[in-house]
């Protein structure tokens, strides 16, 4: 995706700080817009986002202060308007260096609580919504879990062929447009040892 300037593909978070910026539902919210929808300002944003402008440009501002988000001017005719894009097309972190240092540990279980809090609300909303889309979208869906024994070169092989197939379905994602009958679907993976 590119909106002015090229978005990199990742940023790699290793501050408490950042991960603290991003510990918060309408921050989360803003930083998905800007990658999803290109440059927006505080008042665009504000149709997707239940909160004032102003609000939002606090958030904006915070998220532009932590390097994940940028200003775009030349997005805008209007000088008056302070546009806004996204600096990534991902967020990445080491799981286990977060683990390891208690400021970090702290900041990484709050994202993980939000993020945690976000995915229940999207899956609540599909559960309510089912009764209104067509059937065989909800017979193409899915949700699975099932409880595995594995090895932990194993649980990184998994973690390795998920990614791929995440690859290659972004890649088809992308040449999906509106008119062919793709809609937005909302795709989880996760795999972990049980505690």
């Amino acid at each position: 995706m590119e909106y002015g300037g090229a978005m990199t593909p990742r940023s790699n978070v290793h501050q408490a700080a950042q991960m603290r910026v991003l510990a918060h539902p309408t921050r989360l919210r803003l930083l998905a817009l800007l990658r999803e929808l290109g440059p927006q300002t505080a008042a665009h944003l504000a149709e997707y986002v239940d909160e004032a402008p102003g609000t939002l440009s606090y958030h904006l501002s915070k998220l532009s202060d932590a390097d994940f988000i940028e200003e775009a001017p030349e997005a805008g005719s209007d000088g008056r308007q302070r546009w806004w894009r996204a600096r990534h097309e991902a967020t990445v972190w080491d799981t286990a260096e977060f683990s390891r240092d208690p400021e970090k540990f702290s900041a990484q279980r709050g994202m993980f609580q939000v993020i945690g809090q976000y995915y229940a609300q999207r899956f609540d909303a599909y559960i309510e919504s089912t009764a209104h889309l067509p059937e065989e979208w909800v017979r193409a869906g899915f949700t699975t879990d099932r409880r595995l024994r594995l090895t932990v070169e194993q649980l990184q092989e998994l973690n390795t062929e998920i990614h791929a197939l995440e690859e290659r379905w972004l890649q088809i994602s992308a040449q999906s447009t509106e008119v062919s009958g793709a809609e937005e679907v909302f795709f989880l993976a996760q795999g972990y040892r049980q505690p």
